[in-house]
């Protein structure tokens, strides 16, 4: 896990925790101007107690840094216009509250104010924010520990299951077998219960045959009886 001198000293440290900018907000609430995205030097100093003079000599030294995470440095007609956009978004009766800059006015954004964070080393307030983004990567880093081992479990838990599974499939393939002889055999017993219908249909007739000649028969025997007796 890294330090808080390895966050200091290493650009592509700071680079990995660029997003967490919920960190400001976490240890103090930064004041934001009327656009809601960006603040001033001197903002940025107030946040973190430290005079104006050590953000600018922060903001010289790490330009490149800073500029890649949102440092804007404005001058003519681009101040003039955001400096108008501002005083709209204050409100009519409300410009005096927006002190405008002379000449020049560099912005910084939450990215930025992070960025900074990362590389003020004498403010209280910027090793808090350091703190809490170590912290939070510690507590991330447990979590995905946590989560690989319960992985690891679930996946010996399933090779068991395979084990198991693999054990089962000669009896599974031998009930199969058992089952399909069953089924032929039981194919073959209705064809021996539909051969002995049609045979027994076929009695069925000789019987009735057989009682109609029976009937025939009695009739005859009682038309001789009765020529006898005259």
């Amino acid at each position: 896990m890294p330090t808080e001198v390895a966050l200091l000293e290493s650009r592509a440290l700071r680079v990995e925790q660029m997003g967490r900018v919920d960190a400001l907000d976490k240890v103090k609430c930064l004041v934001m101007l009327p656009d809601g995205i960006h603040v001033r030097t001197e903002d940025v100093a107030r946040y973190f107690e430290v005079s104006t003079e050590a953000v600018k000599k922060l903001t010289q030294r790490h330009r490149a840094e800073l500029g890649e995470n949102g440092l804007r440095l404005l001058r003519g007609s681009e101040l003039a216009i955001f400096n108008r956009d501002m005083l709209s978004l204050l409100g009519a009766g409300q410009g005096e509250s927006y002190p405008q800059a002379h000449a020049q006015l560099t912005l910084y954004t939450r990215r930025t104010v992070l960025n900074v964070a990362m590389l003020l080393r004498d403010s209280d307030v910027a090793r808090c924010v350091r703190t809490y983004l170590l912290d939070a990567e510690q507590d991330l880093r447990a979590g995905y520990a946590s989560l690989e081992h319960r992985v690891t479990r679930v996946e010996g838990h399933l090779a068991g299951v395979g084990t198991a599974l693999q054990e089962l499939g000669p009896v599974l393939s031998r009930m199969s077998h058992r089952l399909d002889s069953l089924d032929r055999r039981l194919e073959a017993t209705h064809q021996v219960v539909g051969a002995m219908s049609v045979r027994l249909s076929g009695v069925s007739e000789d019987v009735v045959r057989l009682d109609d000649r029976m009937d025939a028969l009695a009739r005859n025997l009682k038309e001789l009886n009765r020529r006898n007796r005259r």
